[in-house]
C-alpha cells in the first residue's frame, strides 16, 4: 500500500503525458477548461476532506482553538508556495511572460518547472499524510491515505495531457513531449519519500505539515489552474468540471475510510 500511495500521484501524470499520442495538437478549449475545473475540484476537496479535517480533528483537545495550528501551517503552505513562485523562473499556460527570477532557459523547460510548481505540494502531500499513518496516528488510515493518493493521481491525468501538448509543440516531438511531461510528475515521489525521511521532524507537528500541505495545494488552484480554466470566452465548463472533481474526491475519501 505504501509504494501505490507514493507513485500513483506519478503514474497519473504519466498516463497524462502519454495523450501526446492520442492528439496531434493542443486539446480542445471546451475539454482542457473541464479538465482543469475537474483537477481544481479534486485537489480543493483533498485539502479539506484528507488534510484540515484530520489536522483539526487532532487537536480536538484544545477546544475551541483546534483551528490554530491548522491556521498557521495553512498560512505557512500559502507564503511558502508564493515564495517558490516568485523566485522560480516558470512559464504557465498560454502566457507570453514568464515568472520568477530572471533566466536564460528555452520556453520548455520554463513550462516544465511551471508544472513541477504544481505537483510539488501533491507529493509533500502524500508523504506527510503516509508519515502520520505510519505513525500509529488514529486519524490517518490506509484507506484515507490510499484515497487522497488516488484522487491526486486522477486530477493529474488531465493536468498531464494539459501540460504535455503545447509542449509537443515546442519541441516539435511527441515522444520529447512525453518524457518532459512525465519528468516534471518526479517530484511528487520524491517528494513523498522526502516527507517520510524527515517522519521524526513531521510527527510532532502533524497538524500544522497537514494543513501546510492543504495551503501549499490551495495556492496552486487559485494561483494558476482556475484562472487557467476560465481565460477566454466565458464558459460554465470549468464550474462543472470543478462540481464534478469536488464530489469524485469527497466520495472516495468517506467511502474509503
Amino acid at each position: 500500500m505504501i509504494w501505490i500511495g507514493i507513485l500513483a500521484p506519478f503514474i497519473g501524470t504519466v498516463l497524462g503525458a502519454a495523450s501526446v499520442y492520442a492528439f496531434r495538437d493542443a486539446l480542445p478549449a471546451a475539454l482542457q477548461r473541464t479538465l482543469l475545473g475537474f483537477a481544481s475540484g479534486v485537489m480543493v476537496a483533498a485539502s479539506v476532506w484528507s488534510l484540515l479535517i484530520p489536522a483539526m480533528d487532532q487537536c480536538a483537545s484544545m477546544g475551541k482553538l483546534a483551528f490554530v495550528p491548522a491556521a498557521l501551517g495553512f498560512l505557512l503552505g500559502i507564503f511558502f508556495l508564493l515564495l517558490i513562485d516568485r523566485l522560480l523562473p516558470h512559464l504557465h499556460l498560454n502566457a507570453s511572460c514568464p515568472e520568477g527570477l530572471p533566466c536564460l532557459l528555452p520556453r520548455s523547460s520554463m513550462m516544465i518547472l511551471a508544472v513541477t510548481l504544481h505537483t510539488l505540494p501533491e507529493g509533500m502531500a502524500v508523504g506527510i499524510t503516509l508519515a502520520g499513518f505510519l505513525s500509529g496516528d488514529v486519524s490517518m488510515s490506509a484507506s484515507g491515505v490510499l484515497a487522497l493518493s488516488l484522487g491526486i493521481a486522477l486530477q493529474n491525468l488531465p493536468e498531464g495531457a494539459v501540460v504535455s501538448l503545447p509542449l509537443k509543440n515546442e519541441l516539435q516531438s511527441g515522444h520529447k513531449a512525453f518524457l518532459a511531461g512525465a519528468a516534471s510528475g518526479i517530484v511528487e515521489p520524491i517528494g513523498a519519500l522526502l516527507a517520510l525521511a524527515l517522519t521524526s521532524v513531521i510527527l510532532p507537528a502533524l497538524p500544522v505539515m497537514l494543513s501546510f500541505a492543504a495551503g501549499s495545494m490551495i495556492y496552486v488552484v487559485v494561483e494558476e489552474l482556475l484562472p487557467e480554466a476560465s481565460a477566454g470566452e466565458h464558459s460554465n465548463l470549468s464550474t462543472l468540471g470543478f462540481s464534478a472533481g469536488f464530489l469524485l474526491m469527497m466520495i472516495l475519501d468517506t467511502a474509503l475510510q
